[in-house]
């Protein structure tokens, strides 16, 4: 195996995300920071939720190429703070965007990338996981002010998706990134 970021071993866990970019992005993130301090954040919406790929990764990078390469740009937009009742983690759930999200997820969830998923297919952006379960409402309260304290724009094209894999040290690195119905760079 190769080496992610600190040396950690790369294992076999993907995902696919397009990150949230600009001034929504950096909120997020900070958001983040405040609601779980040890996170290393990078604000995102998972459209491929992690798994093991059963094939080598260049011929899953070649399989993203060609369906990526037929999807369009499309908004995604920031709805209400939401907890998942069997993880705790605190989420926003998303409106306009997440129909077609889900459309990409189904399409996507095949061939090398396929994978049984143990929960159903929910877009979102993940505000705060891996804490203490009795802090959720606390956290859940926290995370509504500083929501609806928020005066920027809760919504932002998805232009962008990046292919990413996991360390054992728990980092994600980008593998490939593609801009939606165009040609990928590389990473």
């Amino acid at each position: 195996m190769s080496s992610g970021n600190n040396g950690a071993e790369r294992i076999n866990c993907f995902a696919l995300v397009t990150y949230i970019p600009g001034p929504l992005g950096a909120f997020l993130d900070d958001l983040r920071r405040e609601l779980v301090p040890a996170c290393l954040p990078r604000a995102h919406v998972t459209i491929l939720p992690p798994r093991p790929v059963s094939a080598p990764t260049a011929e899953a990078v070649e399989q993203l190429h060609e369906w990526i390469s037929k999807v369009p740009t499309f908004r995604i937009e920031g709805g209400a703070i939401e907890v998942f009742g069997t993880t705790s983690v605190i989420y926003i759930g998303l409106g306009p965007g997440a129909d077609e999200l889900r459309r990409i997820h189904d399409r996507f969830n095949a061939g090398p990338l396929g994978f049984a998923e143990p929960h159903r297919y929910h877009p979102h952006i993940t505000l705060a996981q891996d804490f203490p379960a009795e802090q959720a409402p606390q956290l859940r309260e926290l995370a509504e002010r500083r929501w609806a304290e928020y005066p920027g724009e809760r919504s932002f094209p998805a232009e962008t998706v990046t292919f990413v894999q996991n360390t054992t040290d728990n980092r994600w690195v980008d593998l490939a990134h593609w801009t939606l119905g165009a040609v990928p760079t590389p990473r």
